[in-house]
Formats: C-alpha cells, sequence, structure tokens
C-alpha cells in the first residue's frame, strides 16, 4: 500500500525486490528503480517494466499478473517498442506510464492445489467434460460408451467453435502491434 503526501493511501503491484519501508516514487523525476513509476520517455532502453499503460492517464493494463514484465526494446517518435510476456512487439504512446522491475511472486504458478475442496473454497466448481453429458446439454454429448465428437471439431455447449477460432476482427489498435505473438509480423 502506498501512502500518499495528501494522505491517501493505494494499493499497488508489488514488484519482485520490493521491501518493507522502501521508499517508491512516482512522476517524471523519479530514479530508474524496482518500484518506481515513470513516463516510457524516461526510462532507459532495455529495461523489464510492469504495469504498462496502453493509453496516457487510463492506468496500467499490461503485464500485470505474477512473474511478468515487458522489456523496453526501442523508443522512436511517439511511440516506445514492447516485447511483451507472449512474444509480441507492441508500440505504445511514448506519454504512457509504466513501473520498472517484474510483478513479485514468480512462483505462483508452481503452486499445488492439493484437493478439490481448496479449489471449492477459492469459488470454482467441479469442471464436467461436455462428452459426458446428455445430446440435451451439450453438442459433444450422447452415444453408447466412449464415443468421438461427432462433428468436425470441438464446441462449447452452445455450438461455438471452442479450439483454433481467431476471434480477433479488424481493430484499431492493429497498426500498433509490430509482430504478433505466432511470429508473424503485422502488415
Amino acid at each position: 500500500m502506498v501512502a500518499y503526501a495528501d494522505g491517501q493511501k493505494a494499493y499497488i503491484i508489488a514488484p519482485d525486490g520490493l521491501e518493507v519501508g522502501q521508499t517508491i516514487m512516482n512522476g517524471e523525476t523519479a530514479e530508474i528503480k524496482t518500484g518506481n513509476c515513470l513516463p516510457l520517455q524516461f526510462i532507459p532502453v532495455g529495461t523489464n517494466v510492469h504495469n504498462i499503460e496502453l493509453h496516457p492517464g487510463k492506468g496500467g493494463q499490461m503485464a500485470r499478473s505474477a512473474g511478468n514484465s515487458a522489456q523496453l526494446m526501442a523508443k522512436e517518435g511517439e511511440y516506445a517498442t514492447l516485447r511483451l510476456p507472449s512474444g509480441e512487439m507492441r508500440m505504445v504512446p511514448i506519454m504512457c506510464r509504466a513501473t520498472v522491475g517484474q510483478v513479485g511472486n514468480i512462483e505462483h504458478d508452481l503452486v499445488k492445489i492439493g484437493k478439490a475442496g481448496r479449489k471449492r473454497h477459492m469459488g470454482i466448481r467441479p469442471t464436467v467434460r461436455g462428452s459426458v453429458m446428455n445430446p440435451n446439454d451439450h453438442p459433444h454429448g450422447g452415444g453408447e460408451g466412449k464415443t468421438g465428437i461427432g462433428r468436425p471439431g470441438p464446441v462449447t455447449p452452445w455450438g461455438k467453435p471452442a479450439l483454433g477460432l481467431k476471434t480477433r476482427k479488424k481493430k484499431q489498435s492493429d497498426k500498433l502491434i509490430v509482430r504478433r505473438r505466432d511470429g508473424k509480423a503485422m502488415k
């Protein structure tokens, strides 16, 4: 939690390496130190950053989950180029803010839940496969014994394709993506 000079308190995404009692700064004059937040134009190329804004003043939207960070690859004109955790290369307005360092809790993905009850305490209910349902409950349901899907590919309970269908349509922000996460360059 951060306490401001005006008495306001706010939570931040905890960077890896931040310690209790350590002072963090926010603004153009902040040092390039873990936990400090400043516009991309004041951050040196090659620095790892997280909690990155997509539009100036909107608040952080990218690289926020446990252990994530993006690398500042280049700065040219009004845009900075970032390599995101997915491998995507993307341009972001240079006035957007980002926090220096990597998000903490790096070993989050190594946690073993251990038992169904712990998952229930998290509010997650059991997952039932469509193939073990009846035909009126799921398109994969029905048949004698363990049968196949019976259609060209797996679908959701509502009949929409489940795996591999591209859902991203033409978006205005496509022009800011330099290289997609699958390695293909954007036009």
